[in-house]
């Protein structure tokens, strides 16, 4: 999980709300603009993710993924948003080696794309529509745009999973208009994450990648990547990827980062 940090200097109105939805809660805290433009940006936001919600939950029976995994439905008959997630979670599979994956027990689930997504058009939503700057924290994934202040960057505390309530790192937006923190392992939500190889939990060495990239999209799907892959060869195939860092956690508490996750950290 990561929480946005907050600064008592001065800074444009904020408008804060907190929507449960996708089975988490999405933090909303935007800055500036016209205050009915913000408004109204922030009520279509919000109805968007209930939207998601109802298209991609495979909890839900009549949701337009549970209809396409039996059958009865084609991608193209389903909402254009549907062929937008499947489209990226491919390029996700293609860019992983397979270690990401849109497959559950033998059927299509795109939920380890679907949160990161949603996330980052309600935040790009929040920006064309006038705000100076967004952070959108849904259940640790975090999206960051603009700043929340002149001179101030936005700064996102990341838990530290082996210490409740203590922070393994405080990632700063410093120097860039765009900015995500995802973060996958264990501690919340215990095993959840699928060896694509076994179709079995991962069983690593890790307790917690969290990823620092431009797009919430992306992060989430390389932190769910990395994890499954275990600290060596996630940490290796994180370096090679353009535009991110990471910091990973072992159940011994041993830290590892990618090389130029220093310059983002404070």
């Amino acid at each position: 999980m990561a929480d946005t940090v907050t600064e008592p200097t001065e800074a444009p109105a904020a408008v804060r709300h907190a929507e449960e939805v996708m089975g988490t809660v999405f933090s909303f805290d935007v800055r500036g603009g016209d205050p009915r433009a913000v408004t109204a940006a922030l009520e279509e936001a919000v109805a968007g993710l209930h939207r998601a919600d109802a298209v991609f939950s495979t909890f839900r029976e009549d949701s337009q993924i549970s209809r396409l995994v039996r059958g009865e439905i084609t991608v193209e008959e389903c909402d254009p948003e549907v062929a937008e997630v499947l489209d990226l979670g491919a390029k996700a599979e293609e860019l992983s080696d397979g270690w990401f994956s849109m497959r559950y027990e033998g059927h299509l689930d795109p939920t380890g794309i679907v949160k990161g997504w949603a996330v980052e058009r309600a935040a790009r939503a929040l920006s064309a529509a006038g705000a100076t700057g967004v952070s959108l924290n849904g259940g640790g994934d975090v999206q960051l745009l603009g700043a929340p202040g002149p001179q101030r960057p936005w700064r996102v505390g990341v838990a530290d999973p082996l210490r409740p309530g203590g922070l393994a790192a405080v990632v700063s937006a410093a120097g860039t208009t765009e900015l995500a923190i995802a973060t996958s392992g264990t501690a919340e939500r215990g095993a959840h994450i699928v060896d694509p190889r076994t179709g079995r939990s991962a069983v690593t060495d890790l307790v917690a990648v969290t990823v620092v990239a431009p797009s919430v999209t992306w992060a989430d799907c390389w932190a769910t990547a990395a994890f499954a892959m275990g600290s060596r060869e996630g940490l290796r195939w994180l370096e090679s990827l353009p535009d991110v860092e990471a910091l990973l956690i072992t159940a011994g508490d041993e830290v590892r980062c990618t090389g130029g996750l220093a310059s983002r950290l404070g």
